[in-house]
């Protein structure tokens, strides 16, 4: 059997009777934190602009965080682009990337169309995370160190599976429709730092649904669209650099985001300068730390890591979320890294540019791949380090409702009034007693906002 049509098989039998309470819990804390990073990412200027690049005609789906609706396919790409805009979107570590952004893009999108109950959703969600997330295990860590951005590539199947499960497409046209997506896949790490990479998000999410459509309507592809000798695994990898099997007997046993589970972002910036963080905000309560007695900064994190992330001289806000000592030095300066620091030209503040030019930043290549080191030499001579093996907020310290809950509300907080916000968070934790899920993407659509009004 292809392999298309094996993952098909999982995706289809995916059904209701799976949904304990804890699995219910953390799909709606996922939605809860993708939700709030999409209204505040609409704002942003990457956003704006792919809403007037599409040429908008009216549609059924709601844009998130804007008062416009647009087609399907539209609404995928401009809220994809949204959740990703600020990097402030939920991680899985066994994957590498952002798999709720481009689901959600997906899901909000078609069962806004559709009318889809909140179980319909919540499921299409569930299997396109799974299915973004499994991939990881059976492609990494060649995927990711030959230079493509998983949450593009991997997304694109995601959303295939959202699509399947909203059209209720069968095994076989599940199939195709994975097929398809084979040849729409991309996304390259060389764009980190612009708004391309927000941009893959909606793109993969596009992707994958224009596959489910085309499947739908009869299209056909290649039954072994993968494991021919220039498919995905071939061309994407490389010869026995992949491990298929991995994909499907991990699908579903147990659903990854329940174990690994979600890892939910502290800091509005790149994954992977948030060890460095943490270790500098513990350094600088531990020790009592300011910017203007330190004489030198040394960090030390993973090669493949520093490789998207060695940026001492950012050139702009995005290009600064990608920057571990832009990031560290604002740890530092204000014992948190907060959105504003992305924002107004805050990379080029003279105070800033001060701190940066102590940090010296080195690669290791540990076994742990989250693992980062941070030292500090104060003026008096005096040194301080720190290592941190885990991000606070991954899947083996995860975030507190309440916690959580306060980041749901500082994000949506930035594009809907305060009452819009409480509803939006209410219908999102009790999302299986919807019957229709425009009772939730009404609630994140903001009335009076025109389309040339976003990130003004």
């Amino acid at each position: 059997m292809s392999f298309a049509k094996r993952l098909a098989e999982k995706i289809v039998a995916l059904d209701e009777s799976c949904l304990d309470d804890a699995l219910l819990l953390e799909i709606k804390r996922g939605l809860l934190d993708v939700v709030g990073v999409s209204l505040a990412g609409a704002l942003e200027n990457c956003t704006r602009l792919a809403t007037l690049s599409v040429g908008l005609t009216d549609g059924p789906a709601q844009l998130i965080g804007q008062n416009g609706k647009a087609t399907t396919l539209d609404a995928a790409t401009i809220n994809g682009t949204a959740a990703h805009a600020l990097d402030f979107d939920d991680i899985n570590i066994l994957m590498g990337g952002h798999p709720s952004a481009p689901a959600f893009a997906a899901v909000s999108a078609l069962a806004d169309e559709l009318n889809a109950s909140g179980v319909e959703t919540i499921l299409a969600f569930l299997a396109a995370y799974e299915t973004t997330v499994r991939m990881g295990p059976g492609l990494h860590p060649h995927h990711y160190n030959k230079g493509w951005h998983p949450t593009a590539t991997f997304g694109t199947f995601g959303a295939v599976a959202a699509g399947a499960k909203l059209f209720k497409l069968d095994v076989q046209q599940t199939a195709v429709a994975l097929g398809i997506a084979c040849s729409l896949a991309s996304g390259l790490k060389s764009n980190f730092g612009t708004m391309v990479k927000p941009f893959h998000v909606g793109q993969s999410a596009r992707n994958g649904l224009f596959a489910a459509i085309l499947a739908k309507n009869g299209f056909d592809a290649s039954p072994e669209a993968f494991e021919h000798k220039q498919g995905f695994f071939e061309v994407f990898n490389g010869a026995g650099t992949y491990q298929e099997d991995k994909i499907i007997d991990l699908w579903g046993a147990p659903f990854s985001i329940i174990d690994p589970g979600l890892a939910i972002k502290i800091h509005p910036c790149c994954g992977s300068t948030h060890t460095a963080i943490d270790a500098m905000l513990k350094l600088r309560a531990d020790h009592g730390l300011s910017a203007d007695k330190v004489e030198k900064i040394e960090s030390s994190t993973y090669l493949h890591r520093l490789m998207h992330t060695n940026r001492p001289d950012p050139k702009s806000e995005l290009d600064g979320k990608f920057s571990v000592q832009y990031c560290m030095s604002r740890a530092l300066m204000h014992g948190v890294v907060k959105m504003e620091h992305f924002e107004n030209g805050a990379v080029h503040d003279a105070d800033v540019r001060e701190v940066l030019a102590k940090v010296i930043s080195t690669p290791h290549e540990k076994d742990n791949i989250f693992h980062a080191t941070v030292a500090v030499t104060t003026t008096d001579g005096q040194r301080f380090e720190q290592s941190i093996e885990m991000a606070n907020g991954r899947c083996d310290n995860p975030v507190p409702q309440r916690q959580l809950k306060k980041k749901f509300e500082s994000t949506s907080l930035r594009a809907l009034p305060a009452a819009q916000v409480a509803q939006a968070y209410e219908s999102i934790m009790t999302l299986e007693k919807v019957t229709s899920i425009h009772d939730l993407t009404d609630l994140l659509a903001l009335k009076g906002r025109s389309t040339e009004q976003v990130a003004e």
